[in-house]
């Protein structure tokens, strides 16, 4: 599923990622912990394509990420891979339905066929009575829900999740927690997870621990 090998990151003289290797599987779950400034969000943020590697190879469901520039690669991202973000990163402006229906719109998908899969996203994650309310209406835990449900409106083939637990109460984190588990288990849905939560890097098949740039067993 994701095959990443030798990947290296500096900023100036700073090196973040030392000859990083990541093989993940199909519908697994797979966590990342380590120290802040350690390199998991910049390890995620190259996975997902939103920043190019100094060096090494990534491919995704067998796609060379290296062979992607612009457009293609855009396309790619947007139908390949899903994003969850600690502060949910949903428009305002939006109901819980337009957000989760974007992604399938950018996709250039018929909008109806987004919207009725989207609903049927949102009634599956317990939110078919709040498809028209904007985030302002939503408790943390709702508008997570809601960032869930965009990130697998395109199917895609990994989903990357950065502190996703982060800015949620206890309660909210563990609904959470169930949820991923029931997704693998419902849709053989594949996860990374870059998580400071030990119950949340518990669950997952395997835990990995970053550290000064490089990546081993926890």
């Amino acid at each position: 599923m994701i095959r990443a090998t030798g990947i290296r990151k500096s900023y100036g003289q700073l090196e973040v990622l030392r000859r990083v290797d990541l093989s993940v599987q199909r519908g697994e779950i797979v966590s990342i912990t380590g120290k802040s400034g350690a390199g998991k969000s910049t390890l995620l943020h190259i996975l997902g394509t939103l920043d190019r590697a100094d060096a090494g190879r990534i491919a995704i469901d067998e796609q060379p990420i290296d062979q992607l520039k612009g457009k293609k690669l855009a396309a790619f991202r947007n139908a390949q891979i899903g994003f969850i973000f600690q502060f949910h990163h949903l428009l305002p402006e939006f109901s819980a339905l337009e957000n989760t229906c974007i992604p399938g719109f950018m996709g250039g998908r018929s909008e109806g066929k987004v919207r009725k899969e989207a609903e049927e996203l949102l009634d599956y994650l317990g939110l078919s009575e709040r498809l028209h309310h904007k985030p302002g209406q939503l408790s943390g835990g709702e508008q997570q829900r809601v960032a869930v449900a965009r990130a697998l409106i395109t199917r895609p083939a990994v989903v990357l999740a950065d502190e996703p637990t982060g800015n949620l109460d206890s309660g909210s984190s563990q609904e959470l927690h169930q949820l991923i588990l029931r997704l693998r288990e419902d849709f053989q849905q594949t996860f990374v997870i870059v998580t400071h939560n030990k119950d949340l890097a518990a669950l997952a098949d395997r835990s990995l621990h970053m550290e000064d740039g490089k990546l081993s067993a926890a």
